[in-house]
């Protein structure tokens, strides 16, 4: 299936979610597919490593290789998920060894597509919009979740997550110039808080599960009144850690930008082409359930 040739700019904005953010690799697959061209990217958490990554590289099936090559364990060594003395339970932010190796060095100027990740100010809990420098350091902020990392330094300023401020920050993505936005929510949710087991030996569920509380509040603002296309793949039920489910967490996401192509498609101004026969033999096998 191909389109016509982008008419207007269209910015992604990738929400955070650990391992569930992986399905951010299927929506630009699908959208490469589909032959839109992304203008603008802007991230949060693991939506930032996911956007980092394409707009320095455009190469979103090397990023896909990697991750699908492999387990929990080669992210988080169980060295590492010892609790350290300063109280946090990992060492290093959620960026595996050969992923940074891949982006080591590479500054916001040298990016391909222009891109923004965002985090959150420790001291007074302002959003922080990251886009100078090495686009590592805005990774490892932006995905610094407190108690179970270190927060980190960038310009003086101590920063940790960005879900706290904005989940899925598809406003940057329209000041930055898009004028249709594509926003990926993978993590935001209520829950029963009075169903989870408050104890220590839980603390990590603890702790992602409030943060999708306040993700649900304040993403559920930017979403309605920035974002022209809402995909929601449908992996809220995996833990934060399920790397180990790559494959079937970047399907969920290629199907759910797939189901949404019509709104897409009339969103960017993009007419569908009629497919041949091929490609609607492989759309059947690919997507049907």
């Amino acid at each position: 299936m191909t389109l016509q040739k982008t008419k207007k700019k269209v910015g992604l904005a990738l929400g955070g979610g650990g391992a569930k953010g992986l399905a951010h690799i299927g929506v630009i697959k699908e959208l490469e597919r589909m032959g839109i061209e992304i203008s603008f990217i802007t991230g949060t958490s693991m939506g930032a490593l996911v956007g980092a990554w394409y707009a320095a590289t455009k190469d979103i099936k090397t990023l896909e290789n990697l991750f699908l090559g492999v387990k929990k364990d080669n992210i988080f060594p169980i060295g590492r998920l010892i609790r350290r003395h300063d109280g946090n339970i990992f060492k290093d932010p959620i960026v595996p060894d050969f992923y940074e190796s891949h982006l080591d060095g590479i500054t916001f100027d040298e990016c391909k597509i222009p891109f923004k990740a965002v985090a959150t100010d420790v001291k007074d809990g302002s959003q922080v919009i990251l886009s100078e420098g090495k686009i590592m350091d805005a990774v490892r902020a932006s995905t610094a979740l407190p108690i179970m990392f270190n927060p980190v330094e960038i310009g003086g300023r101590i920063l940790m997550d960005g879900g706290f401020v904005n989940p899925v920050p598809a406003d940057i993505a329209k000041e930055m110039g898009a004028d249709i936005v594509i926003a990926v929510d993978v993590s935001s949710k209520w829950i029963d808080l009075s169903e989870m087991r408050f104890d220590v030996l839980h603390v990590s569920s603890l702790v992602v599960a409030a943060m999708s509380v306040v993700e649900f509040q304040v993403a559920k603002k930017v979403l309605h009144s920035s974002a022209d296309v809402v995909l929601n793949p449908p992996v809220l039920s995996y833990s934060w850690l399920a790397f180990n489910n790559a494959k079937e967490l970047i399907e969920y996401g290629q199907r759910e930008a797939y189901a949404h192509r019509g709104e897409i498609s009339k969103c960017t101004g993009h007419a569908l082409t009629k497919k041949s026969p091929f490609e609607a033999f492989m759309d059947f096998i690919l997507y049907s359930d």
